[in-house]
């Protein structure tokens, strides 16, 4: 089994799915944006990949929900129900008009994903790996869901959280913002709808449930982050169905609401063709919570800032009883940096950040990540068998951090 995060739809010939053994633990460095709640999603990527491993599968992450072959919208959703049930059909005529499709023609060819539209001036937000292929002058284009196409520029991309804008070089008016939700208040169960363009099909719908929150995933594929600081987000693990091309697509609530940003699937790797096989109910989405603060900064600045922890983690478990807990062990610190500041040793082990899980190395990064710079934070860690707190204020990461 492959995990695919790229879910853009190369038009060309795709590249085969990329598969790799599990690697060390990346340095925990991290970056901006919303919470969870403590204990959900203890299972981090990693500990997935070695259990598929062991069954003698191997699983990837494919980010490539894109396909190759501020201001927020006014109030929910009118949703009608029956029987107190949602009517999917209310929340998809409400929301499809604020999801477009993009396609960018780049130097490696033409390639489709999705889009949400964040405010009436014309922008929209998608990943960073849509747009990628614009990097060297590529044209973007969007198409709304009447059909109309516009003409597209990048107004900011941050490859650390694969998060990016455009805007339409002449909007027109009446564009709808979707309404934005709440992820930190989402719970295990609760229904959801992705919209995007998965294989070219632009406007479709699927529904699910949200399958797990705070599932550590690390990207794979050409946007790995920047500056060296690891792409990898505590995202809302979803069954509604995503396929290449729902990258940047919308993942909603009962509501309407946006509460999340597709990026990554679960595939069973690569099909006779060399493509991603396609959805196999495990999809991945950026909570809209920790979208929110990149996308202010993308639209002000044009590029994030990423809060920094000034640590290296790798996963350890510590004994407790007869049972073990997770946690990441500080197996460095960076001088002049926040954690020795707050003064975090080595051998410390991290259980929790603000009341949340610490289930490995790539949890740290993951909750790290959706912090703004200069928050405080609370870290409990285990020191010499002794648990104790740590107040530590997180700083803005230098890019080559």
């Amino acid at each position: 089994m492959t995990i695919t995060t790229h879910l853009d739809r190369p038009l060309t010939d795709p590249p085969a799915p990329v598969t790799a053994p599990p690697q060390p633990a990346p340095p925990a460095e991290p970056a901006t944006g919303g919470g969870g709640r403590p204990g959900v999603g203890r299972l981090g990527l990693t500990a997935l990949l070695a259990a598929v491993l062991a069954s003698g599968a191997t699983l990837a992450v494919d980010r490539s929900l894109v396909d190759t072959s501020t201001s927020n919208g006014a109030g929910s959703v009118p949703v009608s129900a029956v029987d107190g049930a949602t009517s999917w059909t209310s929340v998809a005529s409400a929301v499809t008009p604020s999801v477009v499709s993009i396609a960018v023609e780049g130097a490696g060819g033409l390639s489709e994903g999705s889009g949400v539209v964040w405010d009436s001036e014309g922008r929209i937000v998608t990943n960073d790996h849509v747009v990628a292929g614009a990097a060297a002058g590529g044209a973007v284009r969007a198409t709304l869901a009447d059909g109309r196409t516009f003409a597209a520029t990048v107004t900011g991309t941050d490859p650390t959280t694969d998060l990016a804008v455009i805007t339409l070089t002449d909007p027109p008016p009446g564009l709808v913002p979707l309404s934005r939700g709440d992820s930190t208040t989402l719970q295990v169960g609760d229904p959801v709808m992705a919209v995007g363009n998965p294989l070219g099909l632009s406007g479709t719908v699927t529904t699910g449930i949200v399958s797990a929150l705070n599932r550590p995933v690390a990207a794979s594929g050409p946007s790995q982050g920047q500056g060296g600081l690891a792409q990898v987000t505590n995202a809302i693990q979803t069954s509604a169905p995503i396929n290449p091309g729902n990258s940047g697509g919308a993942l909603v609530d009962a509501h309407g609401r946006l509460i999340g940003i597709n990026s990554s699937i679960a595939t069973l790797g690569a099909s006779s063709g060399g493509a991603p096989s396609g959805n196999i109910g495990i999809g991945f989405a950026i909570p809209i919570a920790e979208a929110d603060t990149i996308v202010a900064q993308l639209i002000s600045a044009g590029s994030a800032q990423h809060a920094y922890l000034g640590i290296s983690t790798r996963d350890t478990a510590l004994q407790d009883g007869t049972s073990s807990v997770p946690g990441a062990l500080v197996a460095g610190i960076v001088p002049g940096g926040p954690a020795e500041v707050a003064g975090l040793q080595d051998g410390d082990v991290i259980t929790e950040i603000n009341g949340e899980a610490v289930s490995s190395s790539q949890s740290l990064i993951g909750t790290v990540r959706a912090l703004a710079v200069d928050q405080r934070v609370s870290l409990t860690i285990i020191r010499d068998g002794t648990p104790t707190t740590v107040e530590v204020t997180l700083a803005a990461a230098h890019p080559s951090r």
